[in-house]
Parts: C-alpha cells; structure tokens; sequence
C-alpha cells in the first residue's frame, strides 16, 4: 500500500513539474527577447531546458555582464584567503546557489560530450587537481560561455579541428 500510495504522489508531483515548465514554456515564447535568449543558451552542449529556466530565473543580467562578473555573481570564482604575508588556498563562496546547483549537472554532461570542455577537465586532473575543482571550474567555463553568447547574440558553435 505504501508502494502505490508513493507512486501516485511521484506521479503528481511529474505532472505538477511538466505543468510549471509549460507554463514556463509559454512565458518564454509570448517574449521575443526571452525567447531569443533561450534559443541561444539551449544551444550549448550539456545545457538543457530546465538548466535554461534556473539561467534566465535567477541570474536575468546574464550577457550584460563583464565576463568575470558572471562567474563571480554565480558564486564560481574563486576567491583568495590572505592576510598580511599569509596566503590560503583559494575557494568558491557566496553568490548564487540556485545557480550553482543549476550547472553542477550540465557540467557532468558538458564534460563527458563536448570534446572542449573534456579537454579542460582532463588538463586540470592531470595538473592534479582534484575532481571536484575540476568540475567547478567546468561549470565556471559554462556560465562565462554563456554570458559571452549572450552578450554577443549568437548560438554555440564548436571550433572545427
């Protein structure tokens, strides 16, 4: 009883999501400018449609941004611990982290499909950087690309090799 009784609330709350994204859906297409701009976010590998709503939701200044500015806002520059002479290691704070979390799953996908952003992140393991740096600095990569793409108008084009 308890199986079906949680399979009936899984199977509303599917339904409750697939209705919010309509609804998203449709307030996108009824704005050229939004509707542009998730045309071309959508674009870049490992991104998807739920990862473009979190995008244009909580960080609508991106691609008006410095290209430091996106990375910072989104909480994924690092930032340096020091004091006087002393130097710690660097690391991530602040920001947003709707957007964080927004981009921890297309930065696995990014990896794994688009050649480029493997590239990065084998170059960092090799350097011996730890994987989940690696990663952070993947997603790091996606929100500047995407703030760039943005700021430029244009969809993502692999670099032919």
């Amino acid at each position: 009883m308890l199986k079906r009784h949680n399979g009936e609330q899984l199977r509303q709350i599917e339904r409750q999501m697939a209705a919010i994204e309509k609804e998203i859906m449709m307030l996108i297409k009824g704005d050229p400018d939004l509707e542009k701009r998730f045309d071309i976010l959508v674009s870049i590998p490992g991104i998807s449609a739920t990862t473009v709503f979190a995008l244009l939701i909580d960080m609508p200044e991106l691609g008006t941004l410095a290209q430091g500015q996106a990375a910072s806002l989104a909480g994924l520059a690092p930032v340096a611990r020091q004091s006087g002479t002393w130097t710690g290691r660097a690391f991530i704070r602040g920001g947003r982290a709707t957007v964080r979390q927004a981009l921890y799953m297309p930065a696995l996908v990014a990896i794994r499909f688009n050649l480029d952003f493997k590239e990065k992140y084998d170059q960092l393991k090799a350097a011996g950087k730890a994987p989940k740096l690696a990663i952070t600095a993947i997603m790091r990569k996606l929100i500047v690309l995407a703030n760039a793409l943005l700021t430029d108008g244009r969809k993502w084009a692999s670099i032919p090799t």
